[in-house]
């Protein structure tokens, strides 16, 4: 075994090289081994292991920064800086990371786990080198689609000044289009061959060596040279950003990309290095369908086949729901960020290619892009993770709700997502979206009830939110809401004289919390709400009659949730009740099950029974 015994990015560069072969076969039979366990992800990862081995031969990290971005193109990093021993944690609560994390390891200098942040980063850190009199390189590692994003474009207008500083553009057919042109195809690879490097430093050392002229000859020849190119080549994309350009090169050949990233860091100067790789390499099954194991959640190494709840999620209704309701209205388009799969949009994409779009990493401009269609007489809907909704707030305030577009906006993965961790996340659309004038926002708890506000926002007048998690259908609660206008009560217990209000998943576990309530003696009431933006204020007060406590309970940050709209509410009202809030407080959430995370913050039935009790025990 040589995988064991690398403990840090020394060890990788003592490597044989007739051995490195082998190291990259025991790294995907150890991301095989985990991942089919742990779940996370594996495609992108099987395909950039000769390219991160070939990065610890020729950089010195720590010293050198390496950044991946995505930062799910981590986990062969990982494995070659001293996380080997804690690679089978990898996700779990308590383990190491799915994403870069600057507090795992003095080898992760950014955190990634959004993507198109790389270059911005890198080319501050390569600033920041300079500034303190550090003489090292900085890489970026773009990928699986990265290059899709518009903040890639912003860095690389103000990286031709920056030296030291490469970037990496692992192409693996998903993130960049094909290069134009035979004899740029021709000469890019003729510049990029091993041979090709080996002589041009030939030169340079023979002409070095010769007495007053070396200096003179060597850049004689490369003026040469780059008229020569300059006659016979169009520059492309990059060099016309006055950047310095390599490729594109087969990325699953250590040895060629060992000595292209000698000739970039050679060069000095701020580097793209255009890598071609194969998605889901080593792995027959991830080669042949490097979408389904681009993220999974477990799988059968041996057969390939994925492991999976077998239930239908809220995503997978979506996806149902808007091809239905697009057969009826010609006016629904639907827009997705490079998420397809994702947020379940993909038969909509087949049955309706003409009214389906897919702009890539770009939430900025796929906000605005809806805007433009509503404001164009269609109906769009935009499907995009809750986190990742994030980047386009400016768009939602500025672009759709000043101006009160019908966009409907379907924010998939709301609340915990488990091991994704902390960037993934989706607890901060309530606070942001709900501040927002002339925004409704619905969070349904099943996918009835997801139908049901489907339909409204189909029918509605402005901008419409309506977010469900990464969950199935809860099934049968065991009891019945009864309406109070728009919101829902259910009671457990005798003597009623204290209450959950929640909403969206947290309705499971509310109820669950008033059952076991219920059994300590404490009668609990169980409000729950759909629309929570506008709140229904008028409802809450009829539903909150005759109570003396109420406990807020919402999977989500406290701050600016719906528990201090609801206490800011009713102080302003002069409607007196003893409120307390469970909410996220103060902290980015750590990755782990779902289970696991609910307990930690105070979200799971057990842990809301216990603060229902406890409110029971101080009012007596």
């Amino acid at each position: 075994m040589i995988l064991e015994n690398i403990h840090s990015p020394a060890d990788v560069k003592a490597v044989g090289r007739e051995d490195i072969p082998l190291l990259a076969s025991e790294i995907r039979q150890k991301l095989l081994e985990t991942v089919s366990k742990n779940g996370g992800h594996l495609a992108s990862n099987l395909c950039v292991v000769e390219l991160t081995i070939a990065l610890h031969r020729v950089f010195d990290s720590p010293k050198d920064k390496i950044i991946f971005d995505v930062g799910h193109q981590s986990y062969v990093h990982k494995l070659l800086t001293g996380r080997y021993e804690e690679f089978d944690t990898l996700r779990e609560l308590g383990g190491i990371s799915g994403f870069p994390r600057r507090d795992e390891s003095v080898h992760d200098p950014f955190g990634t786990g959004h993507s198109s942040t790389s270059v911005s980063a890198a080319a501050g850190i390569a600033k920041a080198d300079r500034l303190n009199g550090i003489d090292a390189f900085t890489v970026a590692v773009v990928g699986d689609g990265a290059f899709t994003g518009g903040m890639i474009y912003e860095a690389l207008n103000n990286c031709a000044d920056i030296d030291r500083l490469v970037i990496i553009l692992n192409d693996n057919d998903m993130s960049i289009s094909p290069n134009v042109g035979g004899m740029s195809r021709y000469f890019s690879k003729f510049r990029s061959s091993a041979k090709y490097f080996r002589f041009k430093h030939g030169v340079k050392r023979a002409f070095s060596h010769v007495p007053l002229l070396g200096k003179p000859l060597i850049s004689a020849a490369r003026g040469f040279k780059n008229a020569l190119k300059r006659l016979l080549l169009s520059q492309n994309y990059f060099e016309q950003f006055g950047l310095s350009y390599y490729g594109p090169l087969d990325g699953n050949d250590e040895k060629h990309l060992e000595a292209v990233l000698e000739e970039a860091k050679n060069d000095g100067k701020c580097s793209v290095i255009h890598i071609c790789t194969t998605k889901g390499k080593g792995y027959t099954p991830a080669e042949e369908h490097p979408d389904m194991f681009h993220g999974v959640s477990g799988f059968d190494i041996a057969s390939g086949k994925i492991k999976s709840s077998g239930k239908e999620s809220f995503s997978d209704r979506f996806g149902k729901l808007i091809c239905d309701r697009a057969e009826k209205d010609g006016r629904i388009v639907c827009i997705t960020a490079a998420m397809p799969d994702g947020t379940g949009t993909c038969g909509f994409a087949k049955r309706f290619p003409d009214r389906f779009f897919d702009v890539g990493i770009a939430e900025q401009h796929a906000a605005t892009f809806a805007c433009g269609l509503a404001a164009g007489g269609k109906l769009p809907v935009f499907a995009v993770y809750s986190t990742f909704m994030q980047r386009a707030y400016d768009q939602l305030l500025h672009d759709a709700a000043i101006q009160r577009l019908h966009v409907v906006f379907m924010l998939d993965r709301a609340g915990l997502v488990g091991s994704d961790g902390p960037t993934h996340h989706g607890i901060f659309d309530v606070s942001f979206s709900c501040a927002i004038p002339f925004v409704t926002v619905y969070s349904p708890d099943s996918f009835d009830s997801l139908e049901e506000c489907f339909d409204k926002a189909l029918k509605a007048d402005g901008p419409v939110i309506i977010r469900y998690p990464k969950d199935s259908d809860p099934g049968d609660y065991g009891c019945e809401f009864s309406e109070c206008g728009e919101v829902g009560v259910s009671d457990f217990g005798e003597n009623v004289q204290f209450a959950v209000v929640t909403y969206g998943r947290m309705t499971k576990n509310a109820v669950e919390a008033a059952k076991i309530a219920a059994g300590a003696g404490i009668g609990t009431r169980v409000i729950r709400l759909v629309k929570i933006s506008p709140l229904p204020f008028d409802d809450l007060k009829r539903a909150l009659e005759n109570i003396n406590a109420v406990i807020i309970v919402e999977e989500g940050i406290k701050n600016g949730g719906i528990g201090e709209r609801i206490c800011a509410g009713f102080a302003q009202r002069g409607i007196n009740k003893t409120f307390s809030v469970a909410a996220i407080d103060g902290v980015f959430p750590v990755h782990g099950s779902n289970s696991e995370l609910f307990d930690i913050y105070g979200l799971s039935a057990e842990k809301i029974a216990g603060a229902i009790i406890k409110a029971a025990g101080d009012e007596t």
